[in-house]
């Protein structure tokens, strides 16, 4: 059982990854998969064989919450492009799906590795801030389709919500920030719920998983983070539509290199 003192500081972080979930257009699990390995870790559990995926499934369970949020209040700022949504959503729930049962195949060392050199590939690529060819336009039905099966493999692995690789391509083809993220937001629910039911299924019947374990999903984090990220993550989209949209782009950057260089010093500890 979680005490509370770790019970405060998850809704702390919590707070903080629901506010960066509405503000980026991510599902906020970059930082929730590092924090349930840490409240696994504070309670003598991060050794146990399947603790990255505990935590990716974890977060994905967090993020049904947290992006019904985020999207719905993108939705009322009108940033959210159903029809981006509807194109790539089949894609990205197949990909999640496929990505999630295949996940228990691969070791926790390869996962987090995965989890590092992709996120660090996607920061750099945003904060160079490379200018798109202005002819570049969103592919056709059958492109957004396969970009977003490739997207939904990727977030299976790492246990987001894609946002971190659908705002970047959304910008690449010349969709301004503050809609690429509102749009973004729209993607990461339903990758939410694939993965979420994907990662429950796989883990079901794996032994070893701790008291609390609901197949892959950790369900004291999963109970305390979602209600702190349900209610900040509003907050965020308020503030996102605020912003410039270099300054938007600057901290979507920054909040990954940060995020990555945490998970390699974990890894390297």
């Amino acid at each position: 059982m979680l005490d509370i003192q770790l019970v405060s500081v998850m809704l702390a972080v919590g707070a903080f990854a629901g506010f960066i979930a509405g503000l980026l257009g991510v599902g906020g699990g970059m930082i929730i998969v590092p924090v349930v390995l840490w409240v696994l870790q504070m309670q003598g559990l991060d050794n146990i064989p399947h603790a990255q995926h505990l935590a990716v499934g974890t977060s994905f369970a967090i993020m049904v919450f947290t992006t019904f949020s985020s999207v719905m209040a993108q939705n009322r700022k009108g940033a959210v492009d159903w029809q981006v949504v509807r194109r790539m959503v089949p894609g990205m729930i197949a990909g999640v799906l496929v990505g999630s049962f295949l996940a228990k195949h691969i070791s926790n060392a390869a996962l987090q590795i995965f989890f590092i050199v992709f996120t660090v590939l996607v920061a750099l690529k945003t904060l160079a801030d490379a200018k798109p060819k202005p002819s570049r336009s969103l592919p056709g039905w059958a492109g957004l389709n396969g970009v977003g099966t490739l997207f939904g493999i990727a977030s299976s692995w790492v246990g987001i919500g894609g946002g971190s690789l659908s705002v970047p391509f959304l910008m690449y083809c010349n969709v301004p920030v503050h809609r690429a993220v509102g749009t973004s937001a729209g993607l990461a629910w339903p990758i939410a719920v694939a993965g979420a039911a994907g990662y429950l299924y796989s883990g079901w019947n794996v032994g070893g998983l701790p008291e609390g374990s609901f197949g892959f999903w950790y369900l004291p984090a999963v109970v305390v983070l979602s209600v702190a990220t349900v209610v900040f993550a509003p907050l965020g989209v308020r503030t996102a539509h605020r912003l410039p949209p270099e300054k938007l782009k600057l901290a979507f950057g920054i909040l990954l290199l940060a995020i990555a260089g945490r998970m390699l010093w974990r890894l390297s500890a």
